[in-house]
């Protein structure tokens, strides 16, 4: 089937009789192209023939754009000065980095405008939270109370609710249902609320499809758990559980039985007030289509996905194609007719996507669920076509239609066209469940536990997949056989996140068939077939045995099916090198193609690249020389959204600085592979051969590799041996800085102290070395089972434990054992040097003590327990270790301060890490500071424009600003929500306050699904008794007229010798959930404080019980003594200020001040 797809979409034949002479008058329009320079060079979106206030089509025709200000529709547009832009908070499963992409677009399409935006999104770490896109920012929670307070500050004449996912929508939904839009006159611009309300609302949205008759799965709208089961009993098993007003499928799953349906529906109900119960149909085929239609009833299919996995998995956990590559045309046609039937029939006003279920053996078929929103397969398919989706729903939001907007990649035709692609796109999910150990359930299902997303460009099928394979995770080389499942029917029935790889161990070792892997699996066959050419290619390339053997064709063979120098080099057991040297010599190199939108049917010259071995010729002229920037490739645990801002901000302050800027990434939920941020734009792979292949074609000016995170960091040194110019700190330092051996040597030879520690093969040596420091010890397997990886030890038993049964200790794998210093307190120090010089630094402090890893860890910022003295010794380390490690540009360190044990010593400072690249809290202290750090950064790493250094910690400020982490346990079914020294959180959120409680108060509301607990409800506390937070967080809770409870005989015993306080001891049922559920609902338990010494060992811990629950129920989470101890003070200062109360007219709480009001200037 064609990859091309290119169709008529004038939807009004009026308008399409008047416009044939434009579309035949060839001559005008290539005329027109050749003016313009033929080397891609990035501009704003949109460029516009003209700037006038009629409706008049975007052409280069003047006759056309005549012809066309007679037919168009007269749409009255908006009468907008002012716009707020509700963002989506802080990056959790399902709710992730596209919406940082999508509103940063429709805050482009506002300031094109000159309309004035206002931004609430507490996600500090963005590029949307930056003062170059909104005219103000609030970084506060996304909840009814705080944006109708910006609401009233404000005074906004509009207001946007389709850009920042599931949490702005319920928030505008219920602003409009408490009359708030109306009584302040603020107009929803869009889509309707009325259309919102249809499409979230289950009962009302199956109605609203049976009007126009378009099928929907069989379902029930229910609001208890009796009556799911009596609807159930009338569609029959098995059926899928749906939650209303949820994102990403939270809430939702399938029930074969009315056992699991029970439990089930029980956790439902417990997130969103109703839950649909529908025929399951699972096995059938799974497409999207995302849809863009504008107030004159134009409406155009962008594009059409369709998932890899058949129905059963979540579609953000599924493998997905673009376009379609099994649907026949009549059933692609059919769906798209449906599609667009059902936009116009619920109103909607901008750009949304549909869901379809399509039986694989008949044309029958189903509309699963309609976002009437930006969505994360809007993000995709934006990324995917070219088309700027966001940007083009803003602009219809704001009364355009699309016909007079023009194409923002080809600059000379409409935004009113369906992009035809001449490439395959495959996304990959990204799953980061081994990080939670054995008890979370590795399986997929409905609903959703990818953290992140990956996108590959190619001309086949194959040559996409392998490319995204690579993507999802550097030690994967391609398809290629990872796992052995013991179960292997199983493990290919039911899907988990590495169902692939044993889709690779069936073919590849026990010669599964195509046939015999689609009963299996239900993959559609035509996958099945495209992957078992990977496989024959794979042995012809072993049974050449050797590099040598590999000739012309089976080289090109193997590069056009994806394959990887370095993945041919392990099956022929040579190295990448050797067969890159192999494959120059045959003078086969990779060829660079454009994404046009229009298949290359119409002359563009856009900077929206990506590189193909199955091609003829290069689509553009390598006569720029910029300078490459790597972006931080897939958005997971330990590197999201923070290294996106990065990225952008330095090829922004490169393209300032004059300079020509290259950036390659390869994630679509990112700022920057938009491609008006860089002059060229590679949609590619990060490792090294791709690297080296752009590098050598563009012959670039040089590399940076420190605004990327860790990825780009694991190859600098291997570029530099290559000749590469790598930009700023030297990759031998940044090896010097990564060698833990090489590291302790260079710090104690500067007088730098740093905990002891060791490097140990055998379990004698480890039980030596912690019995000469002391118990605790940290420990780090270097090869990991089970799940276990950094842990904090207290007792010999546990360190037989940890380095037996769940890692391997042996020469081979060593483990590094250091000294864990209890009770210490734990800073951040972010800065930039140049030369070795330090230039500028951050100082922040944690609220948790060390022990709780960094990106999980409460930062505040200007600290506020550190003394002159501290501040002075800290920057002393750091400029001390800027002239060691001779660094040119960003770095970071994690210092401790050790516990002073007599009174007067002073404490000690030890370093335990240093990175020689920018970190995750870059943003942040960028944002509170008022200064940005990535801009010295990016001057000091090409040595041009350098500042002079300042101390900008010697500042006064009259606020203090936290960084809060946003974890998505209820995703993440049986993790053991406790906070360790790995990390667990998806993603931050911050807030600003005149002191620290008014700061961590918004900050923590900020969090999604954070719900403040009401006045006098009753607060479950439990864990180590002997941690002294643990008596003043009770008599705090007591005094505020909460009720406390708890589940062991032991904390009862202590809570109940404290003066003034009572608490009681409840029946607590460790194994049955709904009975669980209705003890909470009995004593009113709307709190979990919860500070238990270790993980729990068994699903029956009560403690484990207890902070499962809390996040399974929906209920505010503490697990930590000392943020804990924050929460309550925090709440004792907020109550006497009405913190409990729900929104007040005229009582604007004094944290809802904008960014530049807290810090005095746009920064």
């Amino acid at each position: 089937m064609s990859l091309s797809r290119l169709r008529p979409s004038w939807i009004n034949p009026l308008i399409r009789l008047n416009l044939r002479p434009f579309h035949s008058s060839g001559a005008s329009r290539f005329a027109l192209a050749a003016t313009r320079p033929l080397r891609a060079v990035a501009a704003p979106a949109v460029g516009a023939y003209l700037k006038e206030e009629r409706h008049v089509l975007n052409s280069p025709s003047e006759i056309a754009r005549k012809i066309s200000a007679k037919v168009l529709p007269k749409l009255p547009r908006p009468d907008v000065q002012k716009v707020v832009v509700v963002g989506s908070g802080g990056l959790s499963i399902g709710q992730a980095g596209e919406f940082d992409y999508s509103g940063s677009q429709a805050l482009k399409a506002l300031s094109e405008e000159g309309v004035d935006a206002v931004l609430i999104n507490p996600n500090i770490a963005t590029w949307q939270t930056s003062h170059q896109l909104a005219s103000e920012v609030y970084f506060l929670p996304i909840t009814t109370d705080y944006v109708a307070y910006v609401l009233e500050k404000e005074r906004p004449d509009g207001i946007l609710l389709t850009f920042g996912g599931q949490s702005a929508l319920n928030v505008g939904i219920e602003l409009d249902r408490m009359g708030i839009l109306e009584r302040l006159g603020v107009k929803v611009l869009g889509t309707p609320i009325r259309t919102l309300e249809v499409s979230e609302d289950r009962d009302l949205f199956v109605k609203a499809l049976k009007e126009i008759d378009i099928p929907v799965a069989q379902s029930t709208a229910v609001s208890s758990v009796n009556a799911a089961l009596d609807a159930a009993e009338v569609i029959g098993y098995p059926v899928i559980l749906r939650s209303a007003f949820t994102l990403g499928g939270l809430g939702s799953g399938f029930a074969e039985n009315a056992d699991e349906l029970r439990d089930l529906s029980a956790k439902g109900l417990s997130l969103s007030p109703q839950v649909l119960i529908e025929r399951s149909m699972k096995g059938w085929k799974e497409l999207e289509y995302e849809v863009v239609r504008d107030g004159a009833d134009n409406t155009i299919i962008c594009c059409n996905m369709e998932n890899f996995d058949p129905l059963g998995t979540h579609t953000g956990d599924s493998i997905v194609v673009a376009p379609s590559q099994t649907l026949p045309d009549d059933e692609y046609h059919m769906l798209r007719s449906a599609a667009i039937k059902v936009i116009r029939h619920l109103g909607v006003v901008g750009e949304c996507n549909i869901q379809y279920a399509l039986n694989p053996t008949s044309k029958e078929y189903c509309v699963i669920e309609v976002n009437a929103r930006l969505s994360r397969s809007s993000a995709l398919a934006s990324k995917a076509t070219g088309y700027p989706l966001a940007y083009t729903a803003a602009k219809i939001a704001l009364g355009h239609t699309l016909p007079e907007l023009p194409n923002a990649v080809t600059k000379t035709t409409t935004a009113c066209f369906e992009p035809s692609l001449d490439y395959i796109v495959t996304k990959i999910p990204k799953w980061d469940l081994a990080k939670f150990s054995s008890q979370v359930n590795r399986e997929v299902g409905s609903s959703m536990k990818s953290v992140g997303e990956v996108m590959a460009i190619g001309r086949t099928f194959e040559e996409s997949l392998q490319k995204a394979i690579r993507q999802v995770d550097p030690r994967w080389k391609g398809f290629e056989v990872y796992i052995e499942p013991e179960d292997l029917d199983t493990a290919l029935t039911r899907p988990t996140d590495m169902r692939l790889f044993a889709i690779a161990y069936a073919m590849f070792r026990k010669n599964y068939s195509v046939d015999k892997l689609h009963d299996l699996t239900k993959i559609d066959k035509w996958y099945l077939y495209k992957i078992d050419n990977i496989v024959q290619t794979h042995h012809a390339i072993r049974n050449a045995g050797s590099i040598d053997n590999i000739d012309h064709e089976l080289m090109t063979r193997a590069k056009r099916m994806g394959f990887a120098d370095a993945q041919i080099a392990d099956i022929i057991l040579s190295t990448e090198d050797i067969v890159r040297a192999a494959r120059k010599t045959l003078g086969i190199t990779p060829f660079v193609k454009r994404i046009d939108t229009l298949a290359a049917e119409y002359p563009a010259h856009t900077n929206y690249l990506y590189t193909t071995y199955n091609a003829s010729e290069h689509d553009v002229e390598f006569d720029e020389h910029g300078t490459m920037v790597l972006g931080s490739g897939v958005y997971r645990i330990g590197s999201s959204v923070e290294f996106d801002w990065c990225a952008v901000t330095c090829a922004r302050k490169l393209r300032d600085m004059g300079k020509r800027t290259v950036m390659i990434n390869y994630n679509p939920e990112t700022v920057s592979t938009d491609f008006d941020e860089a002059d060229r734009l590679y949609f590619e792979e990060l490792g090294y051969e791709r690297v080296m292949d752009i590098y050598e074609l563009e012959q670039a000016q040089g590399v940076i590799v420190s605004v990327g995170g860790q990825l780009p960091q694991n190859i600098a040194l291997r570029l530099k041996k290559n000749n590469v110019n790598v930009l700023g700190t030297s990759p031998e330092q940044i090896d010097n800085a990564e060698d833990r051996h090489k590291f302790s040597s260079v710090l104690d030879s500067i007088g730098v102290d740093q905990p002891a520690w060791t490097e140990v093969t055998t379990l004698v040596a480890a039980k030596a070395f912690a019995e000469k420091v002391g118990y605790p010890v940290l420990i780090r397997p270097s090869y990991v089972l089970s799940g276990a990886a950094m842990n904090v030890v207290f007792e010999e038993s546990s360190l037989e434990y940890n380095l037996s049964a769940a890692a391997n200790v042996s020469p081979l794998h060593p483990v590094v054992i250091t000294k864990f210093i209890d009770n210490a307190q734990e800073i951040d120090v972010d800065a930039v040097a140049h030369n070795g010089k330090l230039l500028v630094h951050a100082i922040s402090e944690h609220v948790e003590n060390a022990g709780v890893h960094s990106g999980d860890a409460t930062l505040v910022l200007p600290p506020y327990t550190l003394s002159i003295q501290d501040m002075a010794r800290l920057k002393d380390i750091a400029e001390k270790v800027a002239t060691a490690f001779e660094i040119s540009g960003p770095f970071n360190m994690q210092i401790i301060k050790t516990p002073v044990k007599v009174p007067g010593e002073e404490p000690e400072l030890k370093v335990i890490e240093c990175n020689l690249r920018a970190s995750r809290s870059f943003p942040f202290v960028s944002k509170v500071l008022g200064h940005n750090f990535i801009d010295v950064a990016t001057a000091a790493i090409v040595g041009q424009d350098v500042p002079d250094p300042i101390d900008i910690m010697k500042e006064k400020r009259e606020y203090t600003s936290i960084k809060v982490a946003q974890f998505s346990w209820t995703r993440l079914g049986g993790a053991d929500p406790f906070l360790g020294v790995e990390m667990a959180s998806t993603g931050e959120v911050a807030s600003f306050g005149k002191n620290v409680h008014e700061a961590y108060w918004a900050s923590l509301l900020s969090t999604t699904g954070f719900k403040v607990p009401r006045a006098g409800s009753g607060v479950l506390l439990g864990g180590d008794i002997t941690k002294p937070e643990m008596a003043s967080i009770a008599k705090g809770l007591v005094d505020m007229g909460f009720k406390l409870y708890c589940s062991s005989p032991v904390v009862e015993q202590f809570l109940n010798t404290i003066p003034y306080v009572i608490a009681k001891r409840i029946f607590f049922p460790t194994k049955d959930k709904r009975k669980l559920r209705m003890v909470f609902d009995e004593y009113e338990i709307q709190c979990v404080i919860n500070l238990a010494k270790s993980r729990g060992l068994s699903f029956t811990d009560e403690d484990y019980v207890a902070r499962r629950n809390a996040v399974d129920f929906g209920l505010p989470l503490l697990n930590n003594a000392r943020t804990a101890q924050l929460f309550v003070e925090s709440l004792g200062a907020k109550i006497p200020l009405g913190g409990l109360r729900s929104y007040t007219e005229g009582h604007i709480p004094s944290e809802v001040k904008s960014w530049q009001e807290f810090i005095g200037r746009r920064a």
